[in-house]
């Protein structure tokens, strides 16, 4: 019997050595370190709220491996060190225009601050988010709270409804307002393919160039020459705002899966997403890829003279215009706007930003995305296939036989920015609605996306 045990007790060792052999291999208590330092940092640097609220409601419940973690705040430095087991630490730091950035060289703290608008830039017919809307609206946003702060609940932040350019409903949770970002995730993308629209208009960039030629002389990345010596030479830059780009590629959420490591593994999120090779060819298959969406914004970056005017544009071009003060786009250490996942911005920013879209890059008398984009979001990736339900960068969640909320009576123009964790902007043209919902949402069934879009549209009038 105690040779039994023996021997039990040694595979047990031999196994508990093998999970942590291969935790260690894919960099597990690396990124989980890297996820939680820049999680605390931009939560408190950059949404305003307290750290140890943040570490608390939106890094502790996303895995147990993270209740592990030791983290460290300077207020003052605006730096988040994070580490397992007295190893594996990653720092994030806050840098102005940046937001926050993990493992930034030191002579990159010196990026300012970005400068505030002098006046928000009004709603085309103004806002009533004081109880005018509709009743059966303030109804559907009283239910859409319920449980609000519980992460075992939908734990909803923020829901905004816009009408015919009037804001009606603009509420918020405990310990969020007016004026604090929030965490978009994947709603990043579509904000990503309004700025390729622009750059496109304004820096002459044909969308149909190979990737590899569209570069401005000396900001042409290294992976680059690689890519000219195989098939990858034929991605296009439209297969990467459509996501036919066929490369290998994967879309992987589990803390060992490929977005995690893409977001939190190392400091050049594009040039990670470059390292994959041909699989299909250019242009002929559509997958849903978040390493597609940061070597896009890896691209627009190459049409700048200099970082300094690149990490700028998102806040002169776009939000500015609108009136999205708080809204920040952050960029990994390299320098690239990590564009597939970390804009943060207020809930009326983000409806703002629904609402341009709207209105095809139109904000009052001003023109500020170059006409044509709401036609090209909407234009689905593939003629054939899952990929009738993407555009660029954008869910044609109403498509009637590929939309993600067929089957809910949406129209069929209804399209969509989604966001991991309950996150959603739609927008419906033909009944000129925005509808926005942030928060929280570890239990998938307890937010419907499609259900909230449809109470939305029944709770307006025609």
């Amino acid at each position: 019997m105690r040779r039994l045990f023996t021997i039990a007790l040694g595979l047990s060792v031999v196994v508990l050595l093998a999970v942590v052999a291969a935790a260690l291999a894919i960099g597990l208590p690396r990124n989980a370190a890297g996820m939680a330092a820049r999680s605390v940092c931009s939560g408190a640097f950059v949404a305003g709220r307290p750290w140890q609220t943040v570490l608390a409601a939106d890094v502790l419940p996303a895995s147990g491996v993270l209740r592990l973690l030791d983290v460290t705040v300077d207020s003052t430095a605006r730096t988040v060190r994070a580490g397992l087991a007295g190893g594996f630490e990653r720092r994030a730091s806050h840098l102005g225009l940046r937001g926050c950035v993990l493992d930034a060289a030191p002579d990159h703290a010196t990026v300012p601050p970005a400068a505030p608008v002098e006046r928000r830039a009004p709603w085309p017919r103004g806002d009533s988010p004081d109880g005018v809307a509709p009743g059966r609206l303030q109804a559907l946003a009283d239910a859409a709270f319920v449980g609000a702060g519980d992460p075992a609940t939908a734990n909803a932040r923020g829901l905004a409804v816009v009408h015919q350019g009037r804001l009606l409903v603009l509420r918020h949770a405990e310990g969020f307002g007016a004026t604090t970002p929030m965490h978009g995730w994947s709603m990043t993308k579509t904000v990503l393919g309004m700025l390729t629209h622009q750059v496109a208009a304004e820096r002459r960039l044909p969308l149909d160039r190979p990737v590899v030629d569209a570069f401005v002389p000396d900001r042409e990345p290294a992976w680059a020459a690689r890519w000219r010596a195989d098939a990858r030479k034929a991605v296009t830059v439209q297969d990467l705002l459509w996501m036919r780009d066929g490369l290998a590629n994967v879309e992987g959420y589990a803390p060992w899966g490929a977005v995690p490591r893409l977001l939190w593994s190392g400091p050049d999120v594009a040039g990670l997403a470059a390292a994959a090779g041909a699989e299909a060819p250019a242009g002929t298959r559509w997958r849903y890829s978040s390493a597609t969406a940061n070597l896009l914004a890896r691209v627009l970056r190459g049409r700048f003279a200099s970082d300094a005017e690149y990490w700028a544009y998102a806040k002169q071009a776009l939000f500015d215009p609108i009136g999205a003060e708080t809204a920040v786009l952050e960029t990994d250490a390299d320098g690239t706007w990590i564009a597939s996942s970390y804009l943060w911005a207020s809930t009326a920013d983000w409806a703002r930003l629904g609402l341009l879209m709207l209105q095809d890059g139109r904000w009052g008398e001003r023109q500020v995305l170059a006409p044509g984009w709401l036609a090209r979001a909407a234009t689905p990736a593939v003629p054939d296939g899952k990929g009738r339900g993407y555009g660029a960068q954008t869910w044609l969640i109403g498509h009637p036989s590929e939309g993600e909320c067929r089957g809910h009576g949406l129209p069929p123009d209804a399209m969509a920015m989604i966001g991991h964790w309950g996150q959603i902007v739609a927008m419906v043209p033909s009944r000129q609605v925005v509808a926005v919902r942030l928060g929280w949402t570890y239990v998938s069934d307890a937010f419907r996306p499609c259900e909230f879009v449809a109470g939305v549209l029944k709770a307006l009038p025609d």
